[in-house]
């Protein structure tokens, strides 16, 4: 299975995210999967494809020409993908993979997990999407959810589309039996809709 996978280019987190980051890996790597991610070579991102590489698996780096002219491209990958920039980098990420996984990250993860998130919504895949939610890392964007679903910008068949996990361990059991389903419609028509 090729797993998409965001997360932070930080190397300023602290050491349980590093320990997160590189478990993932570990597991993705002695699964036999390969992991599609966005090409740095710092940061989370490098631990995560390091401890799929030393663990048998395979990378597909995808970096934007901005980043690999600074030399920051992954150079371990298997197959490494330069893209014009970060939204082409997003497009090829989506075709290579078969799932979408977010560690805790800061704004770009957030924004990746998002959209592909709102085009399951719309239809446009039905792969699985996975929050890892590492000690509630992600509650506060699931409270801002609540409140969308509560002012009825978004429907709460959302939370349908999308697998909220403590950790790695369950991940790989939810990945292995997913199942996708289909929900209805995001518009509502205010005189018939319940939220």
């Amino acid at each position: 299975m090729n797993i998409c996978v965001y997360l932070s280019s930080s190397d300023a987190v602290a050491p349980e995210f590093v320990e997160l980051a590189v478990r993932l890996g570990e597991e993705i790597g002695k699964r036999g999967h390969t992991l599609v991610f966005g090409g740095n070579n710092t940061g989370l991102m490098r631990r995560l494809a390091d401890a799929v590489k030393d663990h048998g698996g395979s990378v597909i780096g995808v970096v934007p020409q901005k980043l690999h002219d600074l030399g920051r491209a992954y150079d371990r990958s298997d197959t490494l993908i330069v893209s014009r920039d970060l939204r082409d980098r997003k497009g090829i990420m989506d075709e290579h993979a078969e799932a979408f996984v977010a560690l805790p990250g800061g704004l770009g993860t957030l924004e990746e997990i998002i959209e592909v998130l709102n085009l399951k919504y719309l239809r446009y895949h039905q792969k699985p999407v996975v929050f890892i939610n590492h000690k509630g890392f992600y509650n506060p964007l699931f409270t801002a959810f609540e409140e969308f679903y509560r002012q009825r910008f978004t429907k709460r068949a959302v939370e349908l589309l999308y697998a909220n996990l403590p950790g790695v361990d369950p991940l790989f059991p939810y990945l292995e039996s997913y199942q996708p389903v289909q929900v209805e419609e995001k518009w509502y028509d205010r005189s018939t809709d319940e939220i």
